[in-house]
């Protein structure tokens, strides 16, 4: 899940904005400050265009771009502030930003590979590593976004409530609005809202999350692994692990066998995976609309079950 564009409004309405100018190649030899020998667009993702770019030394480039008529938005910029700030704890290897402004974001090329059950356990140990350097607090000091949706990124000190009230609430707001979800399946879903202090397990403190962590945005290249489009913010540790389950990942269990050996989660953990997968599934459904719904329910009941 990725990006997000902004409107033209008030005294801006019927007015065209400019198109930026300059070839692709052009605007990334500003940017980068030596010559691009070749960009090419290979699809567009959300609210962004995809290319692939060559520099004069040979160095492959993944790029992610605002369309040319689309607004400055915040949303690369956070992207690009989200990897640094997860690069500097994951350690080796790392996927942090060659380059950026608030229209291109620039990445190194990642040739994948095939996952090997060595990888994932250097990706199990390298992410507790992550969580383990913390955060100063729940959210994060950027503007958010899950895909091209915003996130409430204000900084909290409980994380029951920074769930509860911003990564839940705001998207069953947006699916029910956009018709995703009946009002008896609001109903359901509120009452994990009203519950999550009682579904949360022990306190623990804020971890370094990536906050999308489906296993698209986990590239293999054979002996390691890289993370990519982050939501990353301070948030639950297993967040993350949950989101790894919710649409699987290749070798799994040697993942998580090798996170507990640095960093042993809490007793009760399994019984909490539904109510993590809640907020990312809401934005599935936001996104996406009803095709989620039932798995969305499905969770909510599972993160209810045994609850009194």
């Amino acid at each position: 899940m990725e990006g997000g564009s902004v409107c033209a409004a008030g005294g801006d309405e019927g007015r065209r904005r400019d198109p930026v100018k300059g070839t692709m190649a052009e605007r990334l030899t500003a940017l980068l400050g030596h010559r691009v020998r070749r960009a090419a667009r290979a699809e567009r993702s959300h609210d962004w265009d995809i290319s692939y770019a060559e520099v004069e030394d040979g160095t492959r480039l993944f790029v992610k771009s605002l369309p040319r008529t689309a607004a400055p938005s915040a949303v690369l910029t956070s992207e690009a502030r989200g990897l640094t700030w997860l690069g500097r704890a994951f350690g080796s290897p790392a996927l942090e930003p060659v380059a950026w402004d608030d229209r291109i974001l620039v990445l190194p090329w990642v040739e994948e590979r095939e996952p090997s059950p060595s990888a994932a356990e250097r990706l199990g140990r390298r992410l507790a590593g992550m969580h383990l350097t913390g955060a100063d607090h729940f959210g994060a000091p950027w503007p958010g976004y899950v895909g091209p949706l915003p996130m409430d990124n204000t900084p909290s000190r409980k994380w029951p409530t920074f769930y509860a009230e911003q990564r839940l609430l705001p998207y069953l707001r947006r699916a029910a609005d956009q018709g995703g979800l009946t009002p008896s399946d609001v109903r359901i879903v509120e009452k994990v809202v009203d519950r999550v202090a009682d579904l949360a397990g022990d306190p623990e403190p804020p971890a370094r999350i990536h906050g999308d962590l489906w296993s698209g945005n986990v590239l293999w290249r054979g002996q390691d692994a890289v993370l990519v489009d982050p939501a990353a913010h301070g948030g639950h540790r297993e967040a993350d692990l949950a989101m790894l389950t919710l649409f699987g990942l290749p070798h799994l269990e040697r993942v998580r066998d090798a996170y507990n050996e640095v960093a042993p989660l809490a007793t009760g953990w399994r019984s909490r995976v539904a109510l993590h997968q809640l907020h990312p599934l809401l934005v599935h459904v936001c996104l996406f609309g009803a095709a989620y719904r039932t798995t969305v329910l499905e969770a909510a009941r599972a993160a209810l079950k045994g609850w009194s």
